[in-house]
């Protein structure tokens, strides 16, 4: 197969998976250790990599709570913010919808006015310097419990809090012992208020916390929905009702959901006419990049340069950008590949 990478590299692209605090770079992680030095994450960028080596989906979430512990100040989070959307736009990121946990700052401490204005104030910057749109998915980790439901919920619905970039309403967190039917009040509120639902569900967990997720929550996407492939009756709903799964296989394989890329069921997504968007979940916790998860896909389901460009133009209608500003999009991935094919 030809080398994808370089076409890869240049391509337009969307990405509607992706985390807040799990997109902090090594450079960045490092810094904000060594700003907070009684924290047991390490300040050495290069010893993140062994840091970020996880034994399983538990292990995964320590770690990243123990990273989301650095986060403690309203100018931590700008610098976050702001470094996060540098790093998207060197790999030609045009879009892309963030998920953050407001509940993880707002519980240590952070005023919330303060954290609202620190997302919207790098929001705007990045979007003036690098050209990448921001828009924000506030989720519910369901670790914390339904505490936690009703604070994201006050967040994201409150007139005059609620940041203007704010575009859905998710549930992140394990899976295991947290049922999704149990944060229907608050995606209840959350519709109600003009926001989209994009909840986690079939990561670790079988095809009925999809059902859940859809039935419960109204689900518009769903964060993995891996184990939506063991059944086939829902593999039809999501195709026939184009509910898009945010696919993520790097991640997938990191936190031991899938046990190696060949076996990853992304084809067997595809085949059934599902919509299925490239992420990159937490990038550099596993060691991966959009990019790269394009590079994967790309593999695993046999794509050329046309193929990849489709699969780009998936995230794009899966997000929820404005019409012109995904039909402006889709007109870059298209003039992009007839460039680079008439080379």
């Amino acid at each position: 197969m030809t080398d994808l990478h370089p076409f890869i590299a240049g391509l337009p692209k969307a990405e509607l998976h992706v985390h807040h605090v799990g997109s902090a770079s090594p450079r960045i992680v490092a810094e904000l250790a060594a700003r907070h030095p009684d924290s047991k994450v390490p300040t050495d960028p290069e010893a993140l990599t062994d840091y970020f080596t996880f034994t399983d989906f538990a292990h995964f979430i320590d770690v990243y709570l123990s990273v989301v512990d650095l986060v403690r100040t309203p100018e931590d989070v700008r610098l976050l913010t702001f470094e996060v959307a540098r790093d998207m736009a060197r790999q030609n990121i045009r879009y892309a919808e963030l998920t953050i946990t407001p509940y993880s700052s707002t519980r240590r401490g952070i005023d919330e006015r303060a954290f609202m204005d620190a997302i919207e104030d790098a929001r705007k910057a990045a979007e003036a310097e690098f050209g990448t749109i921001l828009r924000w998915c506030f989720d519910i980790p369901g670790e914390a419990g339904l505490a936690s439901a009703e604070e994201t919920a006050r967040l994201a619905t409150t007139d005059g809090l609620r940041p203007e970039g704010l575009v859905s309403f998710g549930l992140g967190g394990p899976e295991i012992g947290v049922p999704r039917p149990q944060f229907k009040p608050y995606f209840d509120r959350a519709r109600a208020a003009g926001l989209h639902s994009v909840p986690h569900a079939g990561e670790t967990t079988g095809p009925q916390t999809v059902w859940d997720a859809i039935n419960d929550l109204g689900a518009e996407r769903i964060g993995h929905g891996t184990s939506s492939v063991q059944d086939p009756a829902l593999l039809a709903h999501l195709a026939e009702h184009r509910i898009a799964l945010e696919v993520c296989p790097t991640s997938n394989i990191a936190t031991r959901a899938v046990a190696t890329l060949d076996e990853h069921p992304i084809r067997q997504m595809v085949d059934a006419g599902v919509l299925v968007t490239i992420n990159s979940d937490d990038p550099p916790m596993f060691g991966t990049d959009l990019n790269n998860e394009y590079a994967v896909a790309a593999r695993l389901l046999g794509l050329d340069e046309r193929g990849v460009a489709a699969l780009a133009k998936n995230a794009v209608e899966a997000s929820f950008l404005d019409p012109a500003g995904k039909a402006r999009i889709a007109a870059e991935i298209d003039t992009y590949t007839d460039t680079w094919l008439a080379r």
